[in-house]
C-alpha cells in the first residue's frame, strides 16, 4: 500500500508504513510498552486514593450496583471513573507523548480529548455488569467526520480473556456502517448499549500486558467480557477527535435514544454535555470545546 492510498492515517513518523497499513486494514493497532509502568503506577494510586476518598476528582465515579448492595466499599465497588479529563493527574495520560503521537498519526495534529474513563472491573462483579456487549463507539458520539476520531485503551495490568479483555472484529470499520444499538435482552447496565444480530461475527480477543495500548477506529465492532478472576482488571482509555470535527443533530437517528439517556444524567443538552467534558490536548482547539453560550 503506497502512502497515497492511506485513508485512515497520516504520516507523522509515529507509525511505520507497515503499522499504518495494519490499522487501515484492521481498524486498530496494538503498540506494545506504549506507557511506562511508573506512570501507570501513579495513575493506579491516584485512582485508589479517589475511591478511598483520600483525594477528590472532578471525574464521575460509577459503582457496580451488585457489589454496592453487598456492602462493598472503596475500590472494591467502583466500576470506573468516567470523564476525568479535568483531573490533572489522569490528564497526564491523555497528554502523554507516546500516546498522542500515535493519535496524531491517525487524526492529525489538532487534538481534543472528548471522552475518558479508567475502568476497574472489581473481583466478584456480576458478569452482566462487568461486560460491554458488541458495540461501536461512534454510537455515543454526536460529531463527525468519523475518520477524525480514535480511541486509545491502555492495559494497567495483564488483561486477558479470564478478566475481561477487549475483543474486536478486525476490518469491521471498513463497512462504513453505524448499526442500531439497544440494551441486550435481559441486560440493563446504564448506557452499555450493544448490537443485536451480529452474534456470528469472528471476534479476536486482544491479550495485553501492562503498558500496552490499542488504538482503534470508532466504527470498529468491539466489546469486552466479564471479570471471572479474584483480581481487578484496570485499563485507562481516552477518545480523541480532531478539533475541526462538527456536531450533528441526532434527532431521528439511531443515536437519539443514547442522547436522551446522557441528557438525563448530565441535565444539559447533548452537545453541551460533550463540550463540558472535553479538553484540548494538542494544537488548535478551534470551537470544539466552546460552549454554545460562548459562541
Amino acid at each position: 500500500m503506497s502512502a497515497r492510498q492511506f485513508k485512515y492515517t497520516i504520516n507523522n513518523k509515529a507509525l511505520t508504513d507497515a503499522q499504518r497499513e495494519f490499522y487501515e486494514v484492521n481498524g486498530y493497532i496494538l503498540i506494545k510498552n506504549n506507557v511506562p509502568s511508573s506512570l501507570i503506577d501513579e495513575l493506579r494510586q491516584h485512582f485508589v486514593d479517589v475511591c478511598e476518598k483520600r483525594k477528590e476528582s472532578p471525574g464521575r465515579i460509577v459503582k457496580d450496583r451488585s457489589l454496592k448492595k453487598k456492602g462493598y466499599k472503596g475500590e472494591t465497588v467502583v466500576n470506573k471513573i468516567q470523564d476525568f479529563l479535568h483531573d490533572d493527574k489522569f490528564f497526564e495520560y491523555a497528554t502523554f507523548g507516546p500516546v498522542t503521537d500515535v493519535v496524531e498519526s491517525i487524526i492529525g495534529p489538532d487534538i481534543v480529548g472528548v471522552h475518558s474513563m479508567l475502568i476497574n472491573k472489581p473481583p466478584d462483579s456480576h458478569p452482566d455488569l462487568s461486560l460491554h456487549p458488541l458495540h461501536q463507539d461512534l454510537h455515543y458520539f454526536p460529531f463527525r467526520p468519523v475518520d477524525s476520531i480514535v480511541a486509545s485503551w491502555t492495559a494497567m495490568e495483564l488483561v486477558n480473556k479470564e478478566n475481561g479483555c477487549l475483543y474486536v472484529v478486525p476490518g469491521s470499520h471498513r463497512r462504513g456502517e453505524l448499526y442500531p444499538h439497544t440494551y441486550p435482552k435481559g441486560l440493563r447496565n446504564a448506557l452499555y448499549h450493544g448490537i443485536s444480530g451480529l452474534e456470528d461475527e469472528q471476534k479476536l480477543h486482544v491479550v495485553m500486558e501492562k503498558g500496552d495500548t490499542i488504538f482503534f477506529h470508532p466504527l470498529l465492532l468491539h466489546g469486552s467480557g466479564p471479570n471471572f478472576t479474584k483480581g481487578y482488571r484496570k485499563a485507562i482509555s481516552v477518545h480523541f477527535a480532531n478539533s475541526s470535527c462538527y456536531f450533528i443533530d441526532v434527532v431521528g437517528t439511531t443515536q437519539e435514544q443514547i442522547s436522551k439517556e446522557i441528557e438525563a444524567i448530565a441535565t444539559v443538552d447533548y452537545v453541551t454535555a460533550w463540550k463540558l467534558k472535553s479538553r484540548n490536548i494538542r494544537g488548535d482547539p478551534k470551537s470544539f470545546t466552546t460552549l454554545p453560550s460562548q459562541l
